[in-house]
Order: structure tokens, then C-alpha cells, then sequence
């Protein structure tokens, strides 16, 4: 399946949000989990400060195994390196699903949906965000009720956090529009260049 002409289709939509934030992507079948986190990350609008993980099984496995970022800090939990794994070694047939957790304090989880599998059009630069709906929760808010809460704030001009939350937001985003979504403005990063900046002995 790893093959250079071919590419898999996602739908990726945040859980437990109504109504949704979601988006769809399409990827080279070649791709590891940890090239796949970028282009999740970039396409919904996550700024990639936090530890992420993917949870599913394996192509004919039993168990559910978590691919993403060893770290001493889960030692109980065998978290395999997401740059080891491959994503065609988990994906064979559409309709499976996998869960994206990122950042374990907010814990924003994600339904990973395999939606297909395609030939690579000429002229076309992967990954590619198809479509999608309504803007990324802004990083650090909360997890859904503090992003609940903040909407509430944001729809109330006259409550007595709007101008300190309107502030906050806009350092980070500009003018924040839940209700917003571009898929002309997703600008997809070099997953080997996110790494260096991730892993660098220099940062």
C-alpha cells in the first residue's frame, strides 16, 4: 500500500464540540503518524505546543497500541515513536478509526476517520485540506468547558472578562471567530523540519 501515487483521505473532528470542528485531509499513503499529527495540527489549527497521541489497532492486531512521543512521564504506558510508525501498516480499508488526543491537561480528543483510498492527481501539492468547518479552539483554554466558557465571554460584550479575554485572543490569533474556517488559509509545514524544531539538541 506504501505506494508514491497513492494517497488516504481522512476526516478529522473534534469530539464531545457541537456542533463540529472538523476537517478533511488527504495525505500520502507513505506518511508516519508523526507526519500525519503535523498535518493534523496544521490543518485544524493547533500550534503544536503539547504532547499528542494516536490510539488504535493495528492492521489484523487485537490490541489497541498509542503511537506518538515517548516521554518519562508515562513509563506505565508503552508509547511507540510516531516517526517509527506508518500509517498504510494501520489504515487498509476505509471506515476504521483511530483517536488523536493532544495536549493531556486540555485533552482535546479526535475522531481519526479513514475515509478512502485515492490516486495522487498531477498538479496537486499533498497533504491537501479538502474542507472543514468552524475554527480550532484557541490553545491553553481549557479543554470544552473553558472553551465553552470563553464563547460565552466572547458573545457578551458587556461581561466583565470580555475585554481582558479579546486581548489575550488577540495576541495568538488576531480577531478570533469561532464560527470561521478557511481552507485557503492552511498552510501545511514540512513534517522532517517540525521534528528538527521539536527534537533539536539546540532548543
Amino acid at each position: 500500500m506504501n505506494k508514491p501515487n497513492i494517497i488516504f483521505q481522512f476526516k478529522v473532528t473534534l469530539k464531545d464540540i457541537h456542533p463540529s470542528i472538523w476537517r478533511r485531509i488527504q495525505v500520502p499513503s507513505k506518511y508516519s503518524f508523526w507526519d500525519l499529527h503535523v498535518a493534523i495540527q496544521d490543518s485544524m489549527g493547533w500550534l503544536d505546543y503539547h504532547l499528542h497521541a494516536f490510539r488504535l489497532k493495528k492492521t489484523h492486531g487485537r490490541n489497541i497500541v498509542e503511537i506518538g512521543i515517548p516521554t518519562d512521564d508515562f513509563d506505565d504506558i508503552k508509547i511507540l515513536q510516531g516517526w517509527n510508525e506508518y500509517i498504510a501498516d494501520y489504515f487498509s480499508e476505509p471506515g476504521k478509526i483511530a483517536e488523536y488526543e493532544y495536549d493531556y491537561g486540555d485533552n482535546w480528543c479526535h475522531e481519526v476517520l479513514f475515509e478512502g483510498i485515492l490516486i495522487k492527481e498531477k498538479n496537486i501539492k499533498y497533504p491537501l485540506c479538502l474542507s472543514g468547518e468552524r475554527a480550532c479552539p484557541p490553545e491553553d483554554c481549557g479543554g470544552i468547558g473553558g472553551y465553552e466558557n470563553l464563547l460565552q465571554i466572547l458573545h457578551d460584550p458587556e461581561h466583565e472578562e470580555y475585554e481582558s479575554m479579546v486581548e489575550w485572543l488577540s495576541g495568538w490569533y488576531g480577531k478570533y471567530d469561532s464560527e470561521k474556517f478557511d481552507k485557503e488559509s492552511v498552510k501545511f509545514e514540512n513534517p522532517k523540519t517540525r521534528w528538527k524544531k521539536a527534537f533539536s539538541e539546540s532548543t
